[in-house]
């Protein structure tokens, strides 16, 4: 399956003005080698709930796992929202990447073999998932994957004289 290659704006009210937008493909290197993420999802009475977990990008879109009781998951099942987060924890330096979309249950085991071997490559054998009944097996029981397509996704980089903020518009046409 073909990524998206998703439209670049700059925004002009957040950017110094002799930058231009950051391309995706610097964005999804980001996404790909990051080793931490911040999960953003709604609690069903509407407060927001964030926590720090580990991801992986495999066919053009950041998928994670959660255990089927977690309040991550409780929080998707009610509404698939979110937002993931990447980047560095410093002021004048680095790019970091929001990725609003909607997490979507990854269910058929010939669907999540990929991504259990994705997350062994990244993390190594710690994380090593078998498949079965549509779900993950691990060291810590059942994990449910979410798969999150990218719909909007922002940029702010940060340093060296040159801040920005791109937005990456995802379209259905690709």
């Amino acid at each position: 399956m073909a990524e998206q290659q998703p439209v670049a704006e700059l925004d002009p009210r957040y950017s110094d003005g002799n930058t231009s937008p950051t391309g995706w493909p610097e964005a999804r290197d980001r996404l790909v080698g990051a080793e931490l993420y911040w999960l953003s999802t709604v609690r069903p009475g509407g407060r927001p709930h964030v926590t720090p977990l580990i991801a992986v990008w495999v066919d053009g879109a950041l998928h994670f796992c959660t255990g089927p009781g977690e309040r991550k998951a409780r929080n998707l099942a009610h509404n698939p929202h979110c937002v993931l987060t990447t980047g560095t924890p410093t002021l004048f330096e680095g790019l970091d990447v929001v990725v609003e979309g909607d997490a979507v249950r990854v269910r058929g085991d010939d669907a999540l073999r990929p991504v259990a071997d994705a997350f062994e490559r990244k993390y190594g054998s710690d994380w090593h998932f078998d498949v079965r009944d549509g779900a993950f097996i691990g060291q810590g029981g059942e994990a449910l994957a979410f798969r999150v397509d990218p719909a909007t996704a922002f940029g702010f980089r940060k340093g060296d004289g040159e801040y920005s903020q791109t937005r990456w518009r995802f379209t259905a046409e690709g």
